[in-house]
């Protein structure tokens, strides 16, 4: 989206709060104290959970009575905002697009809200789906009788790709107390990370980085810093993605023959007054299984056309083997991705990667 000087700057300087640190609960709480600036609100409030476990809310809310939240386990059944977010996972959407107004002041939680004394009015969420193993919802309150706007949603939809991949970092690395043991436990845990500093000086790497770089990239494809070239694009691309305010994914995957490798790109809390970046290089089988969790949200035939994604095969090939047309395949892919909470091949394997192997 096209932001105005202040949603730029607010935006920039949310993108550098959470730069600063890798630490889960800090993050959370920067989030939480700097959406409304953006996003004016009344309340803000970040729920995690684990799906198929009752129970398992664990709440951080700003400016609002915690006394709703307290009692959320049993209202949860009847909470029509975690319903609607649920089926579309990443996609912010406001109340008038969750239940009809009529419905939405008749519904339990709008009524138990009132008996508590918090008179909310409006609501705006999200579901961040940081990993299928683990949930994230973001949601902002409003007490007032002004509903969210397109631009409201728009930004908070712009925000989401960072906010998403801000809380998976921490989740990849921990809840570490301190900066430095960040990069020690990458090395105490023998994997292949790069740590740069933008555009491409190296500052360390470990072994394992070392060993996968010479397997999947022959000399004449790395540059003079000793990185492949399209590794080294990659980077400045993210970089400036993030410098625009423009969130980009921060996963590139390079196809081979019987594996894929996958680089996740992730900035590092600053040391010396500069932001380096970590390079994490993983490898991964080309046949992902279908998590079922994925399953269920798809028909039979839907589900055999992403276990052939899942298994790289592009669109020509997934259409000669399941006897469609490769229009027809882009189709189901375009009704897929929506129900499955992806925004595309890549993020689809991601996801399914990632739910597989949970950190």
């Amino acid at each position: 989206m096209n932001l105005n000087s202040r949603e730029k700057t607010l935006t920039l300087e949310l993108v550098d709060a959470l730069a600063s640190s890798l630490e889960l609960p800090e993050t959370l709480s920067r989030v939480l104290t700097m959406m409304p600036r953006l996003i004016p609100a009344d309340h803000v409030a970040i729920c995690m959970s684990r799906p198929g476990q009752p129970g398992g809310y664990e709440w951080m809310v700003t400016g609002a009575p915690t006394t709703l939240f307290a009692h959320y386990q049993e209202l949860a059944p009847e909470d029509f905002v975690r319903d609607a977010v649920v089926r579309r996972r990443n996609v912010a959407l406001r109340d008038s697009e969750m239940l009809p107004r009529r419905e939405l002041k008749r519904s339990p939680l709008y009524l138990r809200c009132r008996e508590l004394g918090l008179p909310l009015e409006h609501v705006m969420a999200v579901l961040l789906d940081v990993n299928l193993d683990w949930h994230c919802g973001l949601t902002l309150y409003r007490e007032r009788p002004q509903p969210f706007s397109d631009r409201n949603r728009a930004l908070l939809q712009h925000l989401v790709p960072l906010v998403t991949r801000r809380i998976r970092d921490c989740r990849m690395f921990g809840e570490l107390t301190a900066r430095d043991q960040i990069l020690d436990a990458l090395f105490l845990q023998d994997a292949a990370v790069i740590v740069l500093a933008p555009p491409s000086r190296e500052m360390m790497r470990t072994a394992r980085a070392t060993s996968l770089l010479e397997k999947w990239f022959p000399s004449s494809e790395r540059g003079p810093s000793n990185l492949p070239k399209t590794l080294e694009e990659r980077l400045a691309w993210v970089v400036t993605r993030e410098e625009e305010a423009g969130f980009g994914p921060d996963m590139w995957v390079h196809p081979g023959e019987k594996q894929n490798l996958r680089a996740t790109f992730v900035r590092l809390p600053p040391q010396g007054g500069k932001s380096p970046w970590a390079l994490v290089l993983q490898e991964f089988s080309h046949a992902i299984p279908l998590p079922a969790d994925m399953r269920r949200q798809i028909s039979t035939r839907q589900a055999e056309i992403v276990e052939c994604v899942l298994s790289n095969w592009d669109n020509e090939f997934i259409a000669a083997e399941l006897g469609l047309t490769p229009n027809t395949v882009k189709t189901h892919l375009r009704n897929i991705f929506p129900k499955l909470g992806v925004e595309n091949r890549t993020d689809l394997m991601y996801q399914a990667a990632w739910y597989r192997k949970p950190l």
